[in-house]
């Protein structure tokens, strides 16, 4: 009796870590801000619906993101998906980041404004959510409408973006 209550409580166990595990691979629940100054959580902005998220983790990954943002734009086979561009901030220091949020606001639509999300905070949970191997890269998701992961990239547009659209359903 002894050994299969042992068994039980280490099945329980493992189903635990398992759990919790699984949950740590979805998509984080920070709080952040799109550049129109609307506070959202990501997960909740593309629960229900495919989108495509992507991401970048430094200067260079930004400016690399937004070159994914307009050659998405450009493809009709995107036009029903809703694309998230989001920027992580956390390493910037405070009193730069405003700087930062303005110049990102030069040249885009209030629309393309509310799709862009700032993060300030946890980027440990996304670098990881993202599979991040250099913060010089930008970082893209197709997650379906449950949030899972249907096709992950990272790099320059033009090389993977066909690996993209080939995922969607």
């Amino acid at each position: 009796m002894l050994p299969s209550m042992f068994r039980a409580c280490g099945l329980f166990f493992l189903a635990a870590v398992c759990a919790a595990n699984c949950f740590a691979q979805g998509i984080p629940p920070t709080a952040g801000e799109t550049l129109t100054g609307k506070r959202v959580v990501v997960a909740d902005e593309v629960r229900g619906h495919r989108a495509v998220l992507i991401a970048g983790f430094s200067h260079d990954g930004g400016v690399r993101s937004s070159a994914w943002v307009k050659a998405i734009h450009a493809d009709s086979a995107f036009a029903p998906i809703p694309v998230y561009q989001v920027a992580m901030l956390a390493a910037a220091p405070g009193f730069i980041r405003g700087v930062i949020k303005s110049g990102m606001r030069k040249g885009m639509s209030t629309e393309e404004q509310d799709h862009t999300i700032v993060l300030t905070e946890d980027e440990k949970p996304w670098q990881d959510f993202f599979q991040v191997s250099t913060d010089k890269d930008p970082y893209v998701l197709l997650i379906d409408a449950a949030g899972k992961v249907l096709w992950r990239g990272h790099g320059d547009h033009a090389r993977l973006e066909p690996q993209l659209k080939a995922a969607l359903p």
